[in-house]
């Protein structure tokens, strides 16, 4: 038996002006962890599941929880699909120490 592993990107954007909307992206979140989900930004997390039937399971555990307010979007893509992600970082500031010499001379 081969299973394909597969990657679930789950990306939302809650409303969290009021208290109880704050309250419901915890919730929510809190939710995301539990069922495995790892942050990669802040409102996006990823989850590897084992085969199509462990996707499609933990997405209905996700819209059974849904919060009433906001959008949450999920896409299912392949491990290999994942692998090939690119990584573009900003440039690093040279303002920052980088190194031990931290002697500070009154």
């Amino acid at each position: 038996m081969t299973f394909r592993t597969m990657r679930i990107l789950l990306s939302f954007d809650l409303p969290m002006e009021k208290s109880d909307e704050k309250r419901a992206y915890r919730h929510f979140v809190k939710h995301l962890e539990s069922l495995g989900f790892v942050r990669f930004q802040k409102s996006v997390f990823f989850k590897l599941c084992l085969d199509q039937q462990a996707a499609d399971s933990v997405l209905r555990k996700v819209r059974d929880n849904l919060p009433e307010k906001g959008d949450v979007m999920a896409i299912q893509i392949t491990e290999k699909q994942f692998q090939k992600t690119v990584y573009f970082l900003g440039e690093r500031t040279s303002d920052v120490i980088t190194n031990d010499e931290r002697i500070i001379d009154l």
